[in-house]
């Protein structure tokens, strides 16, 4: 194959404008699943009597129009193999696309006069040769007026490869560019949720550190792991191993030198408030001052009934986070004052021995725009978003606004952001594209522009690890490319 010169977003209507015979089946075939191909002629042979049946037209057409509407509904994949020559139906066809948020693409299929009419006459049903010079006459004058058509993009069919990436990747290339050309800074922290690797939980210890100690040498400044007792529905089976997290954090304490260490995030149900200053204030001696301290409400109530915690009302767990914004820093600062909360109360703020920073960061999970980010400007240092980059962008304008409230300056506040990466080809998990987790070198740090684009200033990176620090390596261009 040559270079790639077609490249599609997924999801993506594809509609091909060719006449009879130009082989646009052929190409479609080569590059796209067959369940992703709405073949104008073949619902033909479904409603009519072959797949050439121009009387059968209409009724086709009214099915093809029926499943594409459905497809796109689903936000599939979708290519309409058909001549459409007709500027009505390419209008019908962007107009379905767009009324499902789905981009559309046009691509052409530009084959010489004498091929169509050698194709065309040897098939068992040859459509008229009259209707061929029609067809070979709209599309001269249809190649010439395309580029003024609403399609997302125009492509012309050819030999070369085509490449379907996801949407939030689609666009990546020309930010990667502008990263090249005008970088801006961002740190990145390695998030570790899981733990399924070979070996089993024999070689988890000697596992753990080999991919702790690479994290810190390839350019991660932070490395966290979930605070939660068994496996989250969103990563994996129950029955997975889940490693403790404060035991697991002070194993990384003795197995690295350099980066800040967490959780993403400690929940606020698990443990008594008090204590989880003491935990923290352990890690930031065992560490040598490198721990910072996440916190969210709590929300997998599963986990509370298999050990036999309380989960309480949704209220409630919100009051548990304020006390423990207000509480921590008491418990790591000087003296012992007494602490009346909402759901606490300490008679003496007693934690020895104190975190050797002077000040722990308090990062708080989550991305509640009323109370979560309200409670972030108020007592919080860092926050962790959700979301695709223009999700974070808008929720960052409403921390902003926050803080203006609570008369802070909101450059006071970290970003952060937490979501999947794999690297193509590094591992056997980043084997095939999945969403916007799966992405070659260039297309992630074109992803990553836009989040540091929309404010982040800390990318938290959940790779798929398998056990070995490949992902590691192979990420670490990404991180190089925003070292500032």
């Amino acid at each position: 194959m040559g270079d790639v010169t077609i490249r599609l977003p997924d999801p993506c209507l594809v509609v091909m404008i060719g006449p009879a015979g130009s082989g646009k089946s052929t190409w479609a075939a080569s590059w796209f699943e067959r369940s992703a191909i709405v073949s104008w002629d073949d619902l033909r042979a479904v409603v009519g009597q072959h797949r050439h049946d121009l009387r059968a037209s209409a009724d086709a057409l009214e099915v093809l129009e029926l499943i594409v509407t459905k497809r796109m509904a689903r936000r599939l994949l979708t290519l309409v193999d058909s001549t459409a020559l007709e500027p009505s139906f390419r209008t019908r066809m962007r107009a379905l696309a767009g009324r499902a948020g789905v981009a559309c693409h046009a691509v052409l299929v530009e084959t010489p006069e004498r091929e169509c009419r050698a194709r065309n006459r040897a098939r068992p049903e040859a459509v008229p040769s009259s209707l061929i010079t029609s067809q070979l006459r709209v599309m001269t004058a249809t190649i010439s007026a395309i580029e003024d058509e609403a399609f997302d993009a125009v492509h012309r069919a050819s030999d070369e490869a085509v490449v379907v990436v996801p949407t939030e990747l689609y666009a990546t290339p020309l930010a990667a560019k502008q990263q090249s050309e005008d970088p801006m800074p961002m740190r990145f922290g390695l998030q570790i949720g899981r733990f399924t690797w070979p070996g089993g939980s024999a070689e988890t210890a000697s596992r753990f550190r080999a991919i702790a100690t690479r994290a810190e040498e390839v350019g991660f400044s932070s490395i966290s792991v979930m605070d939660h007792f068994v496996q989250i529905p969103s990563v994996g089976r129950e029955w997975e191993d889940m490693l403790e997290s404060t035991a697991a954090l002070g194993y990384l304490a003795a197995s690295t030198t350099t980066s800040r260490l967490g959780t993403l995030v400690t929940g606020i149900t698990y443990r008594n408030i008090a204590h989880v200053a003491k935990i923290v204030a352990t890690l930031d001696v065992l560490s040598a001052g490198r721990a910072f301290c996440g916190l969210g409400t709590g929300w997998y109530r599963r986990e509370h009934e298999l050990y036999g915690w309380d989960f309480p009302s949704t209220a409630e767990r919100y009051d548990r986070l304020e006390d423990a914004l207000q509480l921590l820093p008491l418990m790591w600062g000087k003296g012992t004052p007494r602490f009346d909360g909402r759901t606490i109360t300490v008679p003496a703020a007693t934690c020895y021995p104190r975190p050797l920073q002077d000040h722990v960061p308090i990062l708080v999970g989550g991305s509640g725009e009323q109370r979560t980010l309200r409670l972030v400007a108020r007592c919080a240092d860092m926050c962790n978003l959700f979301g695709d980059a223009a999700a974070v962008r808008r929720k960052v304008g409403v921390l902003r606004e926050h803080c203006e409230r609570e008369g802070r300056d909101p450059d006071e506040v970290t970003i952060t952001n937490l979501s999947e990466a794999a690297v193509l080809g590094a591992s056997a998990d980043a084997a095939h594209r999945d969403g916007a987790v799966v992405g070659t070198v260039e297309e992630h740090i074109g992803r990553y522009r836009a989040f540091a684009e929309a404010g982040v200033q800390e990318a938290i990176v959940a790779l798929r690890l398998d056990g070995t620090t490949a992902q590691l390596d192979a990420f670490a261009p990404v991180i190089e490319a925003f070292r500032g």
